[in-house]
């Protein structure tokens, strides 16, 4: 019997799709329960204020960056969105005068259109965000080589490649609408896929690469970046994928509650916790990584409880 249909996007696989007996057990998750959901390989971290909660991202920059030699290069993959932490890291670094010479980046992401990805000077690029936010407050001294920097081309090849030759501590991300992390979205609902997403073994098969995002996923960039005007956003990405995503020793992932909502916050640690791994829900794919942090603004998590506005 095929699986129900999105509430959502009919055309596409998300979490509206699983079973409704765990969509109501994640609903039911208080803020108490959700910390302990806490088990091996998987850990739940609850910061009380927001100066905490970036302060604490930012660091995770810095005690990567502390580990990098000219003989054993070390990065970070950084998100857009949470984008707070990134001023903070480049004071952190100008503070402690920290050398990154050997220190290396990733871009999580960037927009793509015709084919080809946004140049830095589009107002939506992720690059441009990162550049402006962060690399470009560090001082010349201290920063990095342009080369060390690395950022996701439509044609993937050289960025994939850089993977392979330097370690990553850690990938950051937040968690958009869709449940997905970067731009890992649940796929269409056609071809081989019509009645059964992808499985949790063809997806982790999947590099950087440029995607077709899901209708909730441009929505809700037009929220958080383009003041809800849908037309400025486009409906391509490239991102990084589960393959590269495997190649970092962390998975760190920052719960705000400006991107994803109550109810999102609690399915994937629930399903991550329980080991439910179900493509309709991408970040359920990281309960087989085996280092991944949930970080949490304890104000951020709210409530699943009916409330009319």
């Amino acid at each position: 019997m095929p699986r129900k249909l999105s509430s959502l996007a009919p055309d596409w696989w998300d979490y509206t799709t699983l079973d409704t007996e765990i969509i109501e057990e994640a609903a039911k998750l208080t803020p108490e329960k959700l910390l302990k959901l806490s088990r091996p390989g998987f850990k739940i971290v609850y910061y009380e204020t927001l100066e905490d909660f970036y302060l604490a991202e930012a660091l995770e920059y810095i005690q990567a960056w502390k580990q990098s030699t000219d003989d054993n290069p070390v990065g970070i993959c950084g998100p857009i969105g949470p984008t707070e932490q990134l001023p903070l890291v480049a004071r952190l670094v100008n503070a402690l005068g920290l050398k990154l010479h050997s220190a290396h980046f990733w871009g999580m992401d960037e927009w793509l259109i015709n084919n080809k990805e946004v140049p830095p000077s589009h107002p939506l690029s992720f690059e441009k965000a990162d550049r402006e936010l962060c690399f470009n407050r560090i001082e010349k001294k201290l920063v990095m080589p342009d080369s060390n920097l690395h950022f996701p081309k439509a044609d993937t090849r050289a960025f994939s490649k850089t993977w392979d030759g330097i370690r990553c501590a850690v990938m950051q991300g937040g968690q958009g609408d869709i449940k997905h992390w970067a731009f890992n979205d649940p796929l269409p609902r056609k071809g081989k896929y019509k009645n059964s997403p992808p499985s949790p073994e063809e997806y982790r098969k999947l590099g950087t690469r440029g995607v077709n995002l899901h209708p909730v996923t441009i929505a809700q960039n037009a929220r958080t970046s383009g003041g809800g005007n849908v037309t400025l956003v486009p409906t391509q990405a490239i991102t990084v994928g589960p393959v590269e995503t495997w190649k970092a020793e962390k998975v760190s992932i920052w719960h705000a509650g400006n991107h994803d909502n109550p109810f999102g916050q609690r399915l994937t640690a629930y399903m991550i916790s329980k080991k439910i791994v179900d493509t309709a829900v991408p970040m359920s794919l990281l309960a087989d990584h085996p280092n991944v942090q949930f970080n949490y603004f304890r104000k951020g998590i709210g409530t699943c409880a009916v409330e009319m506005h």
